[in-house]
């Protein structure tokens, strides 16, 4: 072979290598088919993997199904066979399996039982034993509590079977435990420093909580027991949490970890001995700057100073739940009383979110509706889901005191 037929055939070479290369990126990336159909589902994890790949949205309900067993799939709103596409919003029905009466009854599943509303206010740094009261009260009323005292709560609740619950969840008749569990709902009043202190910032400018106050014992129990669904409602005054330099932080911090925050008004005002135009001024306060910091994201929920006014009639009443300040109007949708003893379930006729009692959460030797009175009480009516917040399952000897819902009612 002469030299100038390899000096052509080394030319031709360095010309065809990028050509290949070429055609081997555009071969990868063409897709001969694009279209994509939905295959007929079987279980939720199947449904779970074409989420991931096509960044669906997957809206679930459960129901008991006699032939398909348990996390099987009933009804899918994409049918077999439709073509799919990124982004789209899928309807699954999942099985319960077989709906077992029986075991309802004997596992004492009562979705009309009480709900206890815990109130805390303070939790100070202090030990149980220097505080010179009973058990974990700091104060002689028990408004507060210690550290120790607080860990203490929280492991007395988990071990009684109760996971926590958001209150407004609750009031929107959302009561997300699982089977066999009962829910609790945990609120602070004040905006107490100690309820989230901040003792720094962290190199990425996240706030550094105390492990001893509310939210960072909170956060600690959440990591032991993530089953326990830790979360709680903090009722603030006008100082937020008396930290000018972290305010916005902490509410940002609160929203983002799943806490809720509502209003306490501005100067923890006694609603019963004050002028209506007051009264309206220092909810509207509130609201306003949790506004300014949370837009659209904190509870329309407020906490009734001193529990004040102790009567729906009383003539200030009705601007708790609507106020009108500066040519705007504040609508609020419950109140919380200073109370004692836990709530009927939002499945009550009796329930009213307007004017709801509390259990305070306070030592008192098992007396005067402490939390031990209070537990004690529960086991013989407490609320005990099904695990399913699509249903609601009931004795048949209670029907008549369910409300009107659109849930399915279940009796045994």
């Amino acid at each position: 072979m002469s030299k100038k037929n390899i000096n052509r055939k080394i030319c031709l070479l360095f010309l065809l290598v990028p050509a290949i290369i070429i055609f081997i990126i555009i071969l990868n990336n063409i897709d001969f088919d694009k279209k994509v159909y939905m295959p007929k589902l079987g279980t939720i994890e199947e449904a779970n993997i074409l989420k991931e790949k096509y960044k669906m949205t997957i809206n679930t309900k459960y129901e008991y199904h006699d032939e398909i067993g348990k996390d099987g799939i009933i009804s899918q709103s994409i049918k077999e066979g439709e073509e799919i596409t990124d982004g789209l919003t899928l309807d699954i029905i999942v099985s319960l399996g077989k709906l077992d009466k029986d075991k309802l009854a004997s596992d004492n599943i009562n979705e009309l039982g009480k709900v206890p509303i815990m109130m805390y206010h303070g939790i100070r740094e202090r030990t149980s034993s220097s505080t010179g009261t009973i058990g974990g009260n700091v104060d002689k009323d028990g408004y507060n509590r210690t550290p120790d005292a607080f860990r203490e709560d929280l492991e007395f609740y988990y071990e009684k079977g109760y996971q926590m619950i958001r209150l407004d969840d609750y009031i929107n008749g959302i009561v997300d435990v699982d089977y066999g569990k009962s829910p609790i709902i945990l609120t602070f009043d004040d905006g107490n420093e100690d309820n989230i202190r901040v003792t720094g910032l962290d190199d990425n400018g996240n706030i550094i909580i105390d492990e001893n106050s509310a939210v960072g014992i909170l956060e600690s129990f959440k990591k032991k027991h993530p089953d326990s669904k830790a979360t709680a409602t903090f009722f603030v005054n006008g100082g937020i949490f008396n930290q000018t330099e972290y305010n916005e932080k902490i509410l940002h911090f609160l929203i983002d970890n799943g806490y809720d925050v509502g209003n306490h008004t501005q100067t923890h005002l006694d609603i019963k001995k004050s002028s209506g135009d007051r009264v309206q001024k220092e909810i509207a306060y509130v609201y306003d700057e949790l506004e300014k910091i949370i837009p659209g994201e904190y509870v329309n929920i407020i906490a009734l100073p001193f529990g004040s006014p102790y009567v729906k009639t009383h003539e200030n009443y009705k601007y708790v739940l609507e106020s009108n300040y500066n040519g705007k109007t504040y609508d609020t949708k419950a109140a919380l009383r200073v109370g004692w003893e836990p709530e009927v379930s939002p499945f009550d006729k009796e329930f009213d979110m307007t004017f709801l009692k509390r259990c305070r959460a306070y030592d008192n030797n098992g007396k005067e509706f402490d939390i031990e009175m209070v537990f004690k009480n529960l086991e013989k009516n407490k609320y005990i889901s099904d695990g399913n917040i699509d249903t609601i399952v009931i004795k048949e000897s209670d029907s008549e005191r369910l409300n009107s819902t659109d849930k399915k009612v279940i009796t045994y």
